[in-house]
């Protein structure tokens, strides 16, 4: 027999779950929702401490009159104390286009707060609005009260939260991830939350990043995968497969087939047609002018631009120009940068006096400065050549695809209370593979 005041640790199997030491933690939280497969679904995902059995969600217009009903997956994770969480998923089905539901998740033995969600509209006439940011932290996540209020005034249909999150999701063997998994939920419960992979998720083999979030398609995991939303096909990847091949090469490999096959079918006449939009989102730039990473910014051999160096396989700018990928998003640097349209280190405006009126390159856009204990990232100066407008200041964008003709961005600092300290509009009548003109016309300098 113990003695008295002795620790006794055991476990008891209660009604179907686990009940350790006399605690039992099933209260669902880090509530967050992401696109489903179908234009018509909504996942939900959160996370209880103990095992409950039991993954649901109700929801309804005016009652909570509709039940659906998930799984649940035991996730270990990877450091010295092997904590367990318990991740639950629900995709709804078969919603109203256009319908605000209201919802709770959990099960019997507790139920999150309620949320509302709106149901994606049907077919691509509408305009979607987004907030586009990277690079945001449990500490000094200084634009995240300012999303969040935005958010929850009706300002976004979605978030694009372009890798790096937390700082790490794995520190303090996954606590750090809790805890800013908690602070985004006022953001995440109420419009889907779409993510990428950052070099920050990289632990044990992106595991709280890939098992945290429910991203649809592609590879399963949320390391690449795309959706259509309006008159846009949003792709997302992970630029990190070059920079972790202790994780395997094959990895590099499969993402570049997916990806040409996922470009091949939105390029289709009665796609590209009904969805002319081509957004791709991804971590480190090709394409930067910070002071304080050589690998990315001055390298010219930047491997997610070129590819494998020497033979220069798998070169995802040579990729996304020969598909037509109209925009693209990066983060990594902590900063905000907004470039000339450009190829092969070359820029091609659409004209001297619109360089956004059909640009003949994509564009690129860098918006990693969301906020972490890591600051600001400096520029050098005077910047190159492509560089069209940039800035240190904490902040993040707000993207909205008006039509098939025009995509409007501008970039919002919290450093000056709010104010948009740069904006865009790319106009474009045509779109698509083998349109743009760079190689053959570029602009001098």
């Amino acid at each position: 027999m113990a003695a008295f005041g002795q620790e006794i640790s055991f476990l008891l199997i209660f009604s179907g779950f686990m009940y350790t030491a006399g605690q039992f933690f099933a209260q669902p939280e880090q509530v967050h929702l992401s696109y489903g497969a179908l234009p018509d679904q909504m996942t939900i995902t959160w996370v209880t401490f103990s095992q409950t059995n039991s993954s649901v969600v109700e929801y309804g217009l005016s009652e909570l009159d509709m039940v659906a009903v998930g799984s649940s997956e035991k996730f270990m994770d990877g450091g010295a104390e092997h904590r367990v969480l318990y991740i639950h998923r629900v995709t709804i089905s078969s919603l109203t286009p256009g319908q605000k539901y209201t919802y709770h998740c959990g099960s019997k033995y507790g139920w999150s707060e309620m949320f509302t969600f709106k149901v994606m509209p049907k077919g691509p006439y509408w305009s979607p609005r987004f907030a586009v940011f990277g690079d945001m932290g449990n500490a000094n996540a200084q634009s995240l009260a300012r999303i969040q209020r935005e958010t929850q005034e009706g300002h976004f249909d979605a978030i694009l939260h372009v890798g790096d999150f937390a700082y790490d999701m794995d520190t303090d063997n996954g606590r750090v991830g809790d805890e800013f998994m908690r602070q985004i939920e006022p953001v995440a419960a109420y419009v889907p939350y779409m993510t990428c992979a950052g070099n920050h998720e990289n632990a044990y083999n992106f595991s709280n990043y890939k098992k945290r979030f429910s991203m649809p398609g592609g590879d399963g995991e949320g390391m690449f995968y795309s959706y259509d939303i309006g008159p846009a096909h949003i792709i997302a990847f992970t630029t990190e497969f070059m920079y972790y091949v202790e994780y395997g090469w094959l990895q590099i490999l499969n993402q570049y087939q997916w990806l040409e096959k996922d470009l091949q079918k939105a390029n289709l006449p009665e796609n590209r047609a009904e969805r002319p939009w081509i957004i791709t989102m991804g971590h480190r730039p090709m394409y930067c002018s910070n002071s304080d990473d050589d690998q990315m910014c001055t390298n010219i051999n930047n491997l997610v631009r070129v590819g494998i160096p020497i033979d220069h396989k798998f070169s995802l700018e040579d990729l996304f120009y020969k598909y037509g990928v109209d925009l693209q998003f990066y983060a990594h640097e902590h900063s905000y940068e907004r470039l000339w349209p450009v190829y092969n280190r070359t820029v091609c405006n659409g004209s001297s006096s619109d360089p956004y009126d059909n640009p003949r390159a994509p564009v690129h856009v860098v918006t990693g400065s969301a906020g972490c204990k890591e600051g600001e990232d400096p520029f050098f100066n005077p910047g190159f050549e492509w560089s069209a407008f940039r800035t240190s200041d904490y902040g993040y964008g707000r993207m909205t695809i008006y039509n098939h003709t025009h995509l409007y961005l501008e970039q919002v600092s919290d450093d000056k209370g709010g104010e948009v300290v740069d904006k865009m509009m790319i106009k474009k009548t045509k779109h698509g593979a083998g349109t743009y003109a760079c190689h053959l016309t570029p602009d001098k300098f």
